[in-house]
C-alpha cells in the first residue's frame, strides 16, 4: 500500500489456489466453437450472446444456482496492453476464490493485469467493498508481480489525490513514507534555502504559492554502486502562472506533478527489488501560483548550471524547475540519468496519452527501453533530440528562452532545452508522460496512471541486478 493510503483493492494474488477456487477459461472468439463445453454451458453462453468477444465475462452457473465458473473472452494477437486485459475480470467478477483454467499465454502479465485493474481510489468515497482472491499462475512470483502493482498504486494515488492534500509539503511526506518503508535517506532544501543552495530556478517557479519551494533529494544503496539518478517534475498545480490557463486547462492540473509521482513509483522498484545501484531520487516541488511575487513574462532568470533564461512564457514553468535538478544531478557524472514529466501537450498531440515519447542520444539504452516496454506492456516511444531545432530556444537577452515563438515541434524542443542542463552524465534519457488515463482501461480506471516505470525496472534490472 502506498505511504498516502487512499486507495483500495478488492483483489489479493495468493500463491497457491483455495480448495474452492472457481475457474475462470479464457476463450477468444476464433477459438469459442471448439470450446469444450457440457451442453448446459454451451445452451447459457448462447443464451446470453455470449462467443468469446475481448473483454466480456460470462459467470456459469451450477446446478444449485450457485457459481461454477467463468469465461472471459480475450483478444487473438498481442496488442498494445492486451497482456494485461485480465484486470477487466477484477471489476467483475463475483465474490471468492479463483484461479484460471490452465496457464495464460503470458501468466506474469496476466497476474499483474488482474492486480492492477482491482485498483479503486477511496481516498474520498467508501469502495465497494467486495474481496476476490486470485491464485497466480503456475511459476509466477507472486510476491514480485504484487510488489510491481503497489508501486503503480503509489504512482496512481499520489497523481489522483488533490492539490490541496498533495502540495508541496505533502510530496514530500510521502517520499519520506516511501524513504522509511527502504531505509533509504531524505533532505530538503526548501523556502530562501534553494537561493542558498543555488537553485534559483526551482524557488523563483515556486515562490508565489502558499507552500515554500523545496528540492527533495532521496539516496538510497551502496554508495560505491553505479550511480543511477531519477529526476521528477513535482508541479503540484500549475494554473500556468500570469500566463494563466483558461479554467478547462486548470482540471487536470493536479496531476503535474505525474513525474515526481512516477519517479517514487520506479524508486520503490529499484528499493524493493534490491537493484545493485547508488539510487538517487530529485524531486522539484512547487506549486506554480499567482500572486505579486510570481515570476513574469520577460524576467531572466539565472540557472543552477550559470545559463541564463528568458521566460517566454510562464506556462512552462516545468523545464525551468528541472532544468536547476538536472544540473545538480549531472555534477555527480551518474551512470544513469533519468528524468520523467507531464512537460507537453505537444507530446500528447503527437503520441496521444498512451504512448510516452522518451528523448536520449545513447543508441543501446533506446533500444533497451524499446524492448522492455515491448516485453512488459508499458508502451514507450522514442522521439528525436533534433539538434537543428535547438536554435528556436534562441534569446536576445539571455543564453536561451524557455519557449519557441514558432509552436512547432514543442516536445522536442522541450527536450532539447532540458539537454543544455545536462553534460557529465554517462546516460540521459527525458520522458515525457501523461500520467492520466482518461477512458477506462481492463487494467485501468480513469486517473492517474503510471507510464515508463516497469520497462524501466526491466532495463535497470537486466543492467544492475538485485539481490
Amino acid at each position: 500500500m502506498s505511504p498516502t493510503q487512499p486507495s483500495t483493492q478488492p483483489l489479493t494474488l495468493t500463491s497457491n489456489p483455495a480448495p474452492d477456487a472457481r475457474s475462470v477459461r479464457l476463450v477468444t472468439r476464433d477459438g469459442f466453437a471448439d470450446l469444450d463445453l457440457d451442453a448446459a454451458a454451451r445452451a447459457w453462453a448462447a443464451a446470453n450472446g455470449f462467443s468469446g468477444e475481448a473483454g466480456r465475462l460470462l459467470v456459469l452457473p451450477a446446478g444449485d444456482g450457485s457459481v461454477a465458473g467463468a469465461l472471459f473472452g480475450v483478444a487473438d494477437g498481442r496488442d498494445g496492453f492486451s497482456p494485461l486485459a485480465a484486470g477487466a475480470l477484477a471489476r467483475q467478477l463475483p465474490e471468492g476464490s479463483w484461479r484460471f483454467a490452465g496457464t495464460p499465454a503470458e501468466p506474469e502479465l496476466a497476474a499483474l493485469g488482474l492486480l492492477l485493474g482491482s485498483y479503486a481510489f477511496s481516498r474520498y468515497r467508501k469502495a465497494d467493498g467486495r474481496a476476490i482472491a486470485f491464485a497466480a499462475p503456475e511459476g509466477v512470483d507472486a510476491e514480485a508481480v504484487s510488489r510491481r502493482a503497489e508501486a503503480v498504486f503509489l504512482v496512481r494515488d499520489l497523481i489522483n489525490t488533490p492539490a490541496n492534500d498533495m502540495g508541496p509539503e505533502r510530496l514530500e511526506a510521502a517520499a519520506r513514507a516511501l524513504a522509511a518503508a527502504h531505509g533509504a535517506e531524505v533532505s530538503v532544501a526548501a523556502g530562501d534555502d534553494l537561493l542558498a543552495q543555488n537553485l534559483p530556478m526551482i524557488h523563483a517557479v515556486g515562490r508565489a504559492a502558499a507552500e515554500a519551494p523545496r528540492l527533495i533529494d532521496l539516496r538510497w544503496g551502496r554508495p560505491t554502486a553505479p550511480k543511477v539518478t531519477l529526476v521528477g517534475k513535482g508541479v503540484c498545480f500549475d494554473t500556468g502562472g500570469l500566463d494563466i490557463k483558461p479554467a478547462s486547462g486548470m482540471l487536470l492540473m493536479k496531476k503535474d506533478m505525474g513525474g515526481a509521482a512516477n519517479v517514487l513509483g520506479l524508486a520503490a522498484l529499484v528499493m524493493g527489488g534490491r537493484l545493485d545501484v547508488r539510487l538517487r531520487v530529485l524531486i522539484p516541488a512547487v506549486e506554480n501560483a499567482i500572486s505579486g511575487n510570481a515570476f513574469r513574462p520577460g524576467d531572466v532568470l539565472r540557472s543552477r548550471k550559470g545559463l541564463t533564461v528568458e521566460i517566454g512564457n510562464t506556462d512552462a514553468e516545468g523545464r525551468l524547475v528541472l532544468a536547476d535538478a538536472l544540473a545538480l544531478a549531472d555534477e555527480e557524472e551518474p551512470d544513469l540519468l533519468i528524468d520523467m514529466a507531464t512537460l507537453t501537450g505537444a507530446a500528447r498531440v503527437a503520441l496521444g496519452p498512451d504512448l510516452p515519447p522518451f528523448f536520449t542520444d545513447d543508441e543501446a539504452l533506446a533500444a533497451a527501453l524499446a524492448e522492455a516496454a515491448a516485453e512488459v506492456a508499458d508502451p514507450l516511444w522514442r522521439m528525436p533530440l533534433w539538434s537543428p531545432y535547438d536554435r528556436k530556444l534562441a534569446s536576445k537577452v539571455a543564453d536561451l528562452n524557455n519557449v519557441t515563438t514558432d509552436g512547432f515541434a514543442g516536445a522536442v524542443t522541450a527536450a532539447l532545452f532540458l539537454r543544455r542542463f545536462v553534460e557529465k552524465a554517462q546516460s540521459w534519457a527525458h520522458l515525457d508522460v501523461f500520467g492520466w488515463c482518461p477512458v477506462e482501461k481492463p487494467h485501468c480506471p480513469v486517473g492517474g496512471e503510471a507510464q515508463g516505470i516497469r520497462a524501466i525496472e526491466r532495463v535497470l534490472a537486466a543492467r544492475y541486478g538485485g539481490s
